[in-house]
């Protein structure tokens, strides 16, 4: 069974491609951009060719050869990269994947083939499994987008049994706005150890937001009852939420 070096988590950067004017892949900067995220972020996992590197408008070729470039100007600076090889056509996802792997990189993630669409759980776990084995010494991430790829099986479904049948299965990015979904998918599988990675970057500023708001309001609340205190009239109740 695949395993990763360790388990990936932690923030995990979605980089972009970056381009020239005449809209050619501008490789020089990607050596730059690594050294940006883990000397001044602090960011040393990075999710490539994924949809805001815009992995899906790029040539076979051209995804090729950026992982090749991530794989080496990350080389012992950053600790997992992990390449989206999903592709509509089942051979171009393996061929993506077997260069993964030929390459050293760290992981392989696939999203849903979105033209003609798997209808059940069934038939998206067996075209995952065949992309998964081309490359079977990768991690395997399944990249859960149903907003773009249309595809509504939920993640928590799909789940079930998965890594009896992809044993390199590893966890999922998590793109979508069902944090019912999302949270099934954590408390039922506690014990596999999978990695959970959420893509909604909104949801999670405005969690911090509400966070920091609810903090500030339990402080004036408890410095409330500290003068309460003070003049005898103290009072237990605690705002509710």
């Amino acid at each position: 069974m695949a395993s990763p070096k360790k388990k990936l988590q932690g923030l995990v950067a979605a980089t972009i491609t970056p381009m020239t004017e005449h809209g050619e892949i501008n490789f020089s900067v990607i050596g730059r951009y690594v050294d940006y995220l883990v000397e001044e972020q602090g960011v040393k996992n990075v999710f490539v060719n994924g949809t805001t590197g815009e992995g899906l408008s790029l040539s076979i070729s051209e995804r090729c050869q950026v992982a090749e470039e991530w794989v080496t100007k990350g080389k012992n600076k950053l600790d997992q990269i992990v390449i989206h090889v999903g592709a509509l056509s089942l051979k171009e996802s393996q061929e993506l994947a077997q260069h993964a792997a030929e390459i050293g990189a760290d992981g392989i993630a696939v999203i849903a083939p979105f033209f003609l669409k798997p209808w059940n759980k069934d038939v998206l776990i067996n075209f995952l499994k065949e992309v998964a084995a081309a490359a079977p010494a990768l991690p395997f991430y399944y990249y859960h987008i149903p907003a773009l790829t249309g595809v509504k099986i939920r993640a928590e479904e799909l789940l079930d049994g998965i890594q009896d049948k992809i044993p390199s299965f590893q966890g999922l990015k998590f793109s979508d706005t069902d944090l019912l979904d999302f949270g099934q998918c954590v408390d039922q599988n506690r014990q596999r150890q999978f990695a959970f990675l959420f893509g909604v970057d909104e949801f999670c500023i405005q969690r911090f937001i509400n966070f920091v708001v609810k903090l500030e309001l339990l402080k004036l609340r408890v410095s409330q009852n500290q003068r309460s205190l003070a003049l005898g009239t103290a009072t237990s109740s605690f705002p509710h939420w």
